[in-house]
Formats: structure tokens, C-alpha cells, sequence
């Protein structure tokens, strides 16, 4: 039976900072669990809650699922690794991805173009500061250092603070065949927004992919998959995919436009092309709560975990025989639980 770690993932914030979260901490350390993730979108950043909170833990590993590039230049990102790694005690997972159009430039003001060049050559800047080797220099064209033009007065720069590690372990967010392939050629692990231990067609290819390139980091023996799976404990299974249909409707349908949504290829990739098409052209038209009913139950038990104890507790077994290393949950502190005993 192969080892399943098992994550917590606290997301980013609503309207304001979660009030569960602190017992939701202590409780996952307490259980056993692996790791503790946040996230950032447009509102909450993921660096300073997690510091906040790792700050009360002494074992878990702590992540970013995920740092969005834009946030940040490269060596600012370099540089608030290095300040958590040290402040957490060498227990930093790093967690980065592109995002998406209309958070890039709706929110950033920046472009989105060319994500896979501008992820490679972020994540060689970043790894440099870290690595505090040499003075950081990058020939662009993304990120040029130092900067052409100008005053002229730039000049490479080395770290002041030296590393706790001079490799922090990198896990990228991927949904896109190339962005997937990428990860396994350059990153440690890999963070699948939406994952199905079933849909092996939908991203395995491109993982071998990445792991035959030359001069690829890792191979399929020591990369890592944070595979998300939201928790949902509830004697009635359409009760509880009723909870997760809004949140399934809203990406499928809304993050992203028509003719860009990384989130709808993902389900259209697992098998789920027509009702896909079906929940995006309700939620664009306006009818939210119609888009939301469209999602079929079999795609949130697909990609979640829904239900009673004993079928989450058959469920989490197809999980652990697929090639997730880490079951990435939420939810209450009884859930939280529920999950220790059944997956750990």
C-alpha cells in the first residue's frame, strides 16, 4: 500500500481572515499532517498568513499553493523565501504559478504572454537568490538583471542574508499540457488546482514529458503531487456535492474567459467536455445557480471527497493507489479528523 502524506490547505481569505484557522493548525500538527498550505488570488497574499500561522507549529512543513509570479519580481520572491525559511526553521515549500489573463492583467497590469518562458526563467532568478552563490544576473528577456538602460548605475547583486538552505523545494502549479511538462522538467513537485486519481490520461503524458527532457530535475520516483481533494462529510452524497457545485460552477464557468479557461480544459481533459461546455454557458449568461446544478455528481466525486465516512473512506483508496504523494484537504476540525484516521 503505498504512503499517503496528508496536507492542509487553508486557501486564500473571503471577505475577511478565516477565524477557524488558528485551530485548524494546531489540529492538523497535532494529527500528523504533513504540510500547511496557503494561497493568494486578489485579496489575502499567501506569504504573511502563512507566517502567521506557521509561527504556532514546530514540525509541518509550510507552502505556498500557490505565490503567483506577477505578485512579485523574482528577487523579491527569492528574497521573503529566504526571510520564511529561516523564520520557519528550514520548513518552506514554495509553491508558484502564472495565474491567469485576467488576474495578470486585470490585476497586475501586466501581460500574460509567453507564461512558460517567463516561469522558467523566474524560477533560475529565484533559485539563484537562494542559492546566494554569485551575484544574480539573468540575460532576460522577462526579467532582465540588472536592468539595460536606465541610469546605467545597476550592477549584480549578491543576497546580504545567507541561506538556511540553499535549495528550497519548488512545487509548480500546472494545469495546461506544456505548464505540466514544464513541471516536471524544472520544479520538485507538482499542484494540480483540480486532480482526479482516475484521469491519468489527463496529465500523465505530460508528465513523462517533462521528466525525458535533458537536464530535468527530478523523475517520477522523487517529484512530488500536492494533489487537492476538498472534504465534504455528510450522510446525503447530493447534499454534499451541493456544497461543492457553486465553487466548481465559478471556475469552470467564470475564471476565465470563453476562449481562455485553463480551469475548463482541465474537465474537459478528464472526460468532461459536453457538461463542461453546458456549466460555462449557463454561468456566462448569468444563471449561476442553473450552472451550479449542471455539475454532475460524478465530476465532484471525481475530483473531491464527498459523502459518509465509509465511502470517503473507500474513496481516499483510489487516491493513494494513483501517483499523488499528498492528499491536500479542508474543512472543520472533525473533518480534519475524520481524515487522519482513515488516511494516516
Amino acid at each position: 500500500m503505498t504512503h499517503l502524506k496528508v496536507g492542509l490547505q487553508l486557501g486564500y481569505w473571503g471577505s475577511g481572515p478565516p477565524p477557524d484557522a488558528p485551530a485548524l493548525v494546531a489540529e492538523a500538527e497535532r494529527l500528523g499532517f504533513d504540510s500547511i498550505w496557503t494561497a493568494e488570488a486578489y485579496g489575502s497574499d499567501a506569504l504573511t498568513p502563512l507566517a502567521w500561522w506557521g509561527s504556532q507549529t514546530t514540525r509541518v512543513r509550510l507552502g505556498t499553493a500557490l505565490c503567483q509570479l506577477s505578485a512579485r519580481t523574482p528577487t523579491a520572491m527569492g528574497m521573503a523565501a529566504l526571510t520564511l525559511d529561516h523564520l520557519t526553521g528550514g520548513r518552506l515549500v514554495l509553491g508558484l504559478g502564472v495565474s491567469g489573463p485576467q488576474v495578470v492583467e486585470g490585476w497586475y497590469g501586466q501581460s500574460f504572454e509567453k507564461p512558460l518562458a517567463r516561469t522558467r526563467e523566474y524560477l533560475d532568478i529565484v533559485r539563484q537568490v537562494v542559492a546566494r552563490k554569485e551575484p544574480v544576473t539573468s540575460a532576460g528577456p522577462h526579467y532582465p538583471l540588472p536592468y539595460p538602460g536606465g541610469t546605467g548605475l545597476g550592477k549584480p547583486l549578491k543576497a546580504i542574508v545567507h541561506p538556511l538552505r540553499t535549495d528550497i523545494p519548488v512545487i509548480m502549479g500546472a494545469e495546461g499540457p506544456k505548464n505540466i511538462a514544464l513541471a516536471a522538467e524544472i520544479a520538485d513537485g507538482w499542484f494540480p488546482l483540480f486532480f482526479s486519481p482516475g484521469a491519468v490520461t489527463a496529465y500523465g503524458p505530460y508528465l513523462a514529458e517533462g521528466f525525458a527532457r535533458p537536464g530535468a530535475r527530478r523523475s517520477a520516483e522523487d517529484f512530488e503531487v500536492i494533489a487537492f481533494a476538498a472534504t465534504v462529510l455528510d450522510d446525503d452524497v447530493e447534499a454534499a456535492a451541493d456544497r461543492m457545485r457553486p465553487m466548481l460552477a465559478l471556475y469552470i464557468g467564470g475564471m476565465g474567459a470563453k476562449s481562455m479557461n485553463f480551469h475548463f480544459d482541465v474537465f474537459s481533459r478528464m472526460g468532461y467536455e459536453a457538461e463542461a461546455a453546458k456549466v460555462q454557458e449557463l454561468y456566462l449568461e448569468g444563471r449561476k445557480d442553473e450552472a451550479a446544478a449542471a455539475v454532475p455528481t460524478k465530476l465532484v466525486e471525481d475530483t473531491a471527497l464527498i459523502g459518509p465516512r465509509e465511502k470517503i473512506r473507500d474513496d481516499i483508496e483510489r487516491w493513494r493507489e494513483s501517483i499523488a504523494t499528498t492528499l491536500l484537504v479542508s474543512g472543520d476540525v472533525p473533518t480534519l479528523r475524520t481524515i487522519a484516521e482513515l488516511a494516516l
